[in-house]
């Protein structure tokens, strides 16, 4: 029943829950930020998060802008930040390190390990390169522990288990608190979940997928296997790589500062996923025009729409937003109120379809098992004829 002055309960509350609760929702109520609770686990993060990928050599050298940046999300709310130990080279871990001293326990620190160097074994999820892995990364954090330690990617080459029992190992001595995945196919969360149930081990709790207008791919797979088992979702890429800043159109020429830009300095590999000669990269420069119409229509601008339109499915916990700039997060965060109503949604539907991708190389991984090897059998040889 309501209260008994006649006003009713909060949409978020009921008299069941604790004072300390109630507390909480009002605090969040005071800040431009939503908060939202990552799968099961209790914990609380804010609806945008940060991520560091442009802190160092990657994007932004400037450390001191970096830290103003830090400094202007946790004070906008923004309680969650990510980065990993690739990223710059580790220069990302030691921006933000150096960032956080004195206030460690303001902010959910998310890392994750990566390829670091050519040695074999300073790659993929072995036991060996995961302790290796979290020991680096906590003294370029400067902190005993973090909270969120996600795979960067699959490693087919690894038992699933060596994995899981080095990070449980980790949660028990209290380096993590959490594990995380990220970019994993929707089939390697459910054998992490059930190796972890039948194990005794701790569990993945949260999978970090790319996702965006132009990439929606996870709503097919990944989301109801994380709804289903319990994970929360923090999404990268929620601008798929800049394509939804709306800077880039056809006609006109790529300015020097965007990523497509920068990307012919990032090598081969780094900078294929940009090729305007791309079939995909070229239907999004054609598909940029009709979102640009939506986003008009609804009194947006394209960037604060296409990052609300991923806080807009319920699997979603957090979008990290990855500026490169403090003049970028501050436009960033103030599209922390926006809500889609479902005309627009509905509209961005008809341009891009559910569950679909417009550019494969936005799938942020290549599936090994998808390799041309891989997809034939050798007939080299000749068959074997039991008798």
């Amino acid at each position: 029943m309501p209260p008994h002055d006649g006003t009713a309960w909060p949409h978020n509350w009921a008299p069941t829950q604790s004072v300390a609760h109630a507390l909480d929702i009002v605090r969040d109520s005071l800040s431009p930020v939503e908060y939202r609770t990552l799968g099961r686990t209790g914990l609380r993060l804010s609806a945008y998060g940060l991520g560091g990928m442009m802190f160092g050599s990657w994007g932004n050298p400037d450390a001191d802008e970096c830290t103003r940046m830090i400094d202007l999300a946790i004070e906008s709310g923004i309680n969650f930040i990510d980065t990993a130990d690739t990223y710059g080279s580790g220069e990302s871990e030691e921006i933000i390190g150096k960032a956080l001293l004195g206030r460690r326990d303001e902010v959910v620190l998310a890392s994750m390990y990566s390829s670091m160097g050519k040695e074999r074994n300073e790659r993929g999820n072995s036991r060996l390169w995961i302790l290796r892995g979290v020991e680096a990364s906590l003294r370029r954090l400067q902190t005993d522990h973090i909270d969120i330690y996600q795979l960067h990617r699959p490693d087919p080459m690894t038992d699933i288990e060596e994995t899981l029992t080095a990070l449980d190992d980790l949660v028990h001595q209290g380096k993590i608190r959490y594990i995380g995945t990220s970019t994993y196919p929707a089939w390697e969360l459910v054998e992490a979940y059930w190796v972890s149930e039948r194990r005794g081990l701790a569990r993945v709790v949260c999978e970090q997928t790319p996702y965006s207008i132009f990439a929606r791919e996870p709503e097919r797979d990944v989301f109801p296997v994380t709804q289903r088992y319990g994970m929360g979702v923090l999404v990268w890429s929620p601008l798929a790589g800049g394509w939804l800043t709306g800077k880039y159109q056809r006609g006109r020429p790529i300015p020097e500062d965007s990523r497509i830009a920068r990307a012919a300095t990032w090598g081969p590999k780094g900078a294929a996923r940009y090729h305007l000669d791309r079939p995909g990269n070229q239907r999004k420069l054609d598909l940029l025009d009709k979102l640009a119409k939506v986003a008009e229509q609804a009194g947006l601008s394209l960037t604060h729409m296409a990052v609300a339109f991923t806080l807009v499915h319920p699997a979603v916990t957090t979008t990290i937003l990855g500026p490169r700039t403090y003049e970028q997060l501050k436009d960033l965060i103030g599209g922390a109120i926006i809500r889609l109503d479902p005309d627009t949604l509905d509209a961005i539907d008809r341009i891009v379809s559910p569950g679909t991708i417009v550019e494969r190389a936005d799938r942020g991984w290549n599936p090994p098992w998808m390799a041309r090897r891989a997809r034939r059998r050798d007939m080299s040889m000749p068959p074997r004829v039991q008798i």
